[in-house]
């Protein structure tokens, strides 16, 4: 079971391109013309593998980048580790951005709102680290600027335009995708920076 899991958290990310690609080409076959609202929901799922693709894969190197720059860690795979990006993507990226697809199908458009300020919200925070970090490249910095910000906008204007979602659900859609986004940057800079700081790890 260790090996097991040891090696998912070395490979998990191997799978983002097909991912985005394959979901991509599927959901504008058979979604786009039935349900474009629904297509634009779905669509934030292959669009997030894409970014994950840039961040882990190519050019790769987030954990480093996170661990060094945000977190100021001395080591470049601590305390940001394969395994805490594992149970921290897999859960929101492979999980309950598919399922808020399906919840948005059998039981309200509406209710998959969340992931396209969630996208966007998270695309975000590579921009500004790219402004606080002296103008300096971030790995999913050009996904972030090419496809989930500008994606993510679009989508909150075409449900807002057409008036598919009520000014309650909208506001609930915005309070989630801050809580989903500011979850992962709590447990960066409330955990894992005392964690680092406890072990004599954190630059000066």
């Amino acid at each position: 079971m260790k090996r097991t899991m040891q090696w998912l958290y070395d490979n998990w990310m191997k799978a983002t391109p097909f991912l985005a690609l394959y979901s991509a080409i599927l959901i504008w076959m058979y979604v786009k013309d039935v349900n474009y609202a629904l297509f634009l929901i779905w669509m934030q799922t292959p669009i997030y593998w894409a970014h994950e693709f840039e961040e882990y894969i190519c050019p790769g190197g987030f954990l480093k980048f996170f661990n060094r720059k945000p977190l100021k860690s001395v080591q470049d795979e601590y305390p940001m580790t394969k395994a805490v990006s594992f149970w921290i993507n897999i859960p929101l990226v492979y999980i309950l951005l598919p399922l808020s697809g399906i919840v948005a199908h059998f039981w309200g458009i509406e209710w998959g709102l969340w992931t396209a300020y969630f996208s966007a919200l998270n695309a975000l925070a590579h921009v500004v680290m790219f402004f606080i970090f002296g103008l300096k490249y971030n790995p999913g910095l050009v996904a972030s600027a090419i496809l989930n910000i500008p994606f993510g906008i679009y989508t909150v204007w075409y449900f807002l335009s057409n008036h598919l979602v009520s000014t309650g659900v909208n506001i609930a859609s915005i309070i989630f995708g801050i809580i989903a986004q500011a979850s992962m940057m709590i447990y960066g800079f409330a955990y894992l920076v005392p964690k680092i700081k406890r072990e004599g790890l954190r630059a000066e």
